[in-house]
């Protein structure tokens, strides 16, 4: 008799799932539920799509809904899990095109609900829309074109929001930014993140911290509108929201899926959710171990979600993968800076009670003398004691970002900045001087541990 995998979720974890496990298991029914449209979508581009360097929304699609039909998985998009009944195993699924709900029954589950956006709360935030989806963003983009919107606010300074706040900028509207915490992009130390709200700013951004908003009066269905916040009235024709998201779980919760302390669903080191054989979670609706707080915690990346999904499509067909838990390593470009953060940052470290150092730099990208060459900031942040690297922030010009990834490679293996300091790293004048910004910014931590 053949079984069938339900997959819920058609964005990177769930299709990552769905396509694991049907290469695995040739005689697997695999079905998935999507909500919205499109299926394997980069929500991580749609600031560069809105802003005019990405032309077409379709050039986010990794994959369509019939390329996935074609390879065998019965793709069923505007289709959303209502319900979930465990003992029975069946989903109650709305069809928001057919407008009616069913029941569809399955032998082994896959969690892929990804996150949903938390409005703040405050009179008239209801009435916006998240532009979380490619469809979202082109019912977005096709909002500016056709009402010519001059002014914009966008509430909350995460890096999505200093994102969208750019890409309104480009294409020709008055923005602020307003977040009532006394610095943008919450994730960065306070120093480090200096330098993004002066590149926002240079670009024309209004920024406004320790800015609460009291109420949002706009009518989606036409401009003209504004934001009342602590500081005024600001004119708003259009408003985007960026004040968090939260796993999206009520469903699976109310079914009786375990919610670790996070607010995502408890799975353990193979995505399996505890107590119910069979069923597991993947991606942003789901937990993960944080390999130097060694908690569970949610970090809602696509690299994590599309790893995870693979694993918990491995597992549900026999597999033993496990995943090995997270740092919090990420990368944005804001306006002319590129920023990147891993680890833990100081006031992270502080935070959960550990003893560390911390010591920043300012260098260059390149040879001081090679065209192109640009400021670079580096901050590393290393255990007291032994010098131990925990975490790493950069904010610089182009060529900056990536070199996070060596140091999350460091935090990885477990490297000091002493050992750090002395890395054999590669030298040109186009990429760097002869001491890397990553090679002086670990000696002055290193003189931080020692003292």
């Amino acid at each position: 008799m053949t079984e069938r995998l339900l997959v819920v979720g058609g964005d990177a974890a769930g299709m990552s799932a769905a396509t694991a496990a049907r290469r695995r298991e040739d005689g697997l029914e695999v079905l998935v539920l999507e909500r919205g449209p499109y299926t394997s979508y980069s929500a991580c581009g749609i600031p560069y799509y809105l802003g005019g360097t990405v032309e077409d929304s379709d050039r986010l699609i990794a994959r369509s809904p019939e390329e996935f039909r074609s390879a065998g998985i019965d793709v069923r998009t505007r289709c959303e899990a209502v319900g979930l009944d465990l003992a029975a195993r069946t989903v109650t699924v709305r069809d928001h095109a057919a407008r009616r709900e069913s029941s569809e029954g399955f032998d082994r589950l896959v969690v892929a609900t990804g996150a949903e956006a938390v409005a703040p709360p405050v009179p008239g935030a209801d009435a916006v829309e998240a532009v979380r989806t490619i469809d979202a963003a082109e019912r977005f983009a096709s909002r500016l074109e056709r009402e010519s919107a001059g002014a914009a606010v966008v509430i909350g300074a995460s890096y999505l929001g200093l994102e969208m706040a750019e890409a309104l900028v480009q294409r020709g509207l008055d923005v602020t930014l307003v977040d009532q915490a006394d610095q943008v992009m919450g994730t960065l130390d306070a120093d480090m993140a200096h330098h993004v709200q002066q590149a926002a700013e240079g670009v024309g951004v209004k920024v406004l911290l320790s800015c609460e908003v009291q109420e949002i009066r706009v009518d989606p269905r036409s401009a003209g509108g504004s934001v009342l916040t602590s500081e005024g009235e600001l004119p708003a024709d259009e408003v985007v929201l960026s004040t968090g998201v939260r796993p999206a779980v009520a469903v699976m919760a109310a079914a009786g899926l375990e919610v670790g302390e996070s607010g995502a669903l408890a799975v353990d080191d193979h995505q399996r959710c505890p107590g119910h054989d069979g069923v597991f979670a993947a991606g942003d609706c789901a937990e993960s171990r944080h390999r130097l707080l060694d908690r569970q915690v949610n970090i809602q990346l696509g690299t994590h979600a599309n790893k995870q999904g693979r694993i918990a499509g491995v597992n549900v067909t026999g597999g033993d993968l496990t995943f090995p838990g997270v740092i919090g390593t990420a990368a944005s470009k804001i306006c002319r800076y590129e920023i990147a953060r891993t680890g833990l940052s100081e006031t992270e470290a502080q935070m959960a009670g550990i003893d560390v150092v911390a010591a920043g730099i300012r260098d260059r990208t390149r040879a001081g003398y090679f065209p192109g060459a640009g400021p670079i900031w580096v901050k590393l942040v290393a255990h007291a004691r032994d010098g131990r690297l925990l975490g790493g922030q950069i904010v610089g010009v182009e060529g900056a970002a990536k070199r996070i990834d060596v140091l999350a490679t460091a935090i990885w293996a477990e490297m000091n900045v002493q050992e750090l300091e002395l890395l054999d790293l590669s030298y040109a004048p186009p990429f760097s001087g002869v001491y890397d910004p990553l090679l002086i910014a670990a000696r002055q931590t290193a003189k931080a541990v020692s003292r």
